[in-house]
């Protein structure tokens, strides 16, 4: 099945003090880290079209544009969603946003590759070998 624009996917947690701001050192406070809010968004986008994906392709995130608009405190669940806004080639565009119980807590786009990972990871190693 080719990946079509409007196709989405969703990733979901729930906030432990492992995953806030204050455990990851992106700031001082107990709440839902950015870096965990970016991380689910890219799991959603992953979501939207892992299954569109012949066996020996993946994708990687190229590039993040969004804002983190609201704290969450540890023990509410935190969701995000993607949906694809753009096919272009082997790179892929999503709308992405993410909620807690309350309300929307951040959005922007994100943009992926499509990959071949045996190909992408011996390009890693060799760079590795340099």
């Amino acid at each position: 099945m080719p990946i079509e624009v409007g196709m989405k996917g969703r990733a979901e947690t729930v906030v432990t003090p492992e995953n806030t701001a204050q455990a990851v050192g992106s700031g001082l406070v107990p709440v839902f880290a950015t870096p965990y809010m970016i991380a689910l968004m890219e799991g959603a986008a992953v979501a939207a079209v892992q299954d569109s994906l012949a066996p020996d392709e993946g994708t990687v995130g190229t590039r993040l544009d969004v804002t983190h608009d609201a704290a969450t405190p540890v023990g509410m669940k935190v969701w995000a969603q993607a949906e694809v806004t753009a096919v272009e080639g082997r790179k892929i565009t999503f709308a992405v946003a993410a909620y807690d119980e309350a309300e929307q807590i951040g959005g922007g786009t994100h943009e992926r590759f499509i990959i071949k990972p045996e190909k992408f990871l011996g390009r890693v190693r060799a760079k590795g070998n340099a």
